[in-house]
């Protein structure tokens, strides 16, 4: 087994055990016994419960940055790469949702997920076009967090067959970000800008702190 199907068998494996008791209860060493995977291999590439969600967020970026060819408007490719991270996550729905239940009561948790946030969406920003260098550059990928965050919440919520809440939520978001972009850059309304301001950041629901991945 590659390093790549060992990542997928104990991811699998602690994401059904936090859909079943939740997050608080995923033990790696039980995960890997579950998915049948020798422990000391487990203990190197998880050393802590926390590295399953990293890499489970390096799993999702992968998917969103393959290249396979596609075209389209900076706003065009953000929405796309960002639903191919939604896909992902989809996968793993209800170990997903146990993590969002869990996180206002682990701090770190959050921190880690959040520092990991912000820079796979520099990566999805990038992907797509955008310029994250300097001042603006760093608005820019700050906006995208919050993007991802309001789609991450809405995706939290979509019981639908064929996530149209979610899309339809991020699209939404785009199109306020993409106004507030033009306001920001004082660019005509022809040009393609993705933007937000802090102001554009959505309060946080009391139930839900958003990650991830």
């Amino acid at each position: 087994m590659d390093q790549g199907q060992f990542d997928s068998a104990l991811i699998q494996a602690a994401m059904a055990r936090a859909e079943a008791v939740g997050w608080r209860g995923v033990a790696v060493a039980e995960a890997a016994r579950a998915a049948g995977l020798p422990l000391d291999e487990a203990r190197m590439r998880f050393p802590v419960p926390a590295t399953v969600l990293l890499r489970l967020g390096m799993l999702a970026d992968r998917a969103a940055l393959v290249d396979d060819g596609s075209a389209g408007s900076i706003r065009e490719r953000l929405f796309d790469l960002l639903m191919r991270r939604i896909d992902v996550l989809q996968q793993y729905r209800g170990g997903v949702r146990a993590v969002l239940r869990a996180l206002p009561l682990d701090p770190l948790l959050a921190l880690v997920l959040g520092n990991a946030t912000a820079v796979s969406m520099d990566w999805v920003a990038q992907a797509a076009g955008v310029d994250t260098t300097g001042l603006m550059g760093r608005v820019r990928a700050g906006g995208l967090v919050a993007v991802w965050l309001q789609t991450v919440r809405a995706w939290d919520g979509d019981d639908s067959a064929d996530l149209s809440t979610t899309m339809a939520a991020l699209d939404k978001a785009l199109d306020r970000a993409e106004r507030l972009g033009r306001m920001l850059s004082r660019e005509p309304a022809g040009e393609d800008v993705v933007d937000v301001t802090p102001a554009d950041v959505p309060e946080p629901d009391p139930g839900v702190v958003d990650p991830m991945m």
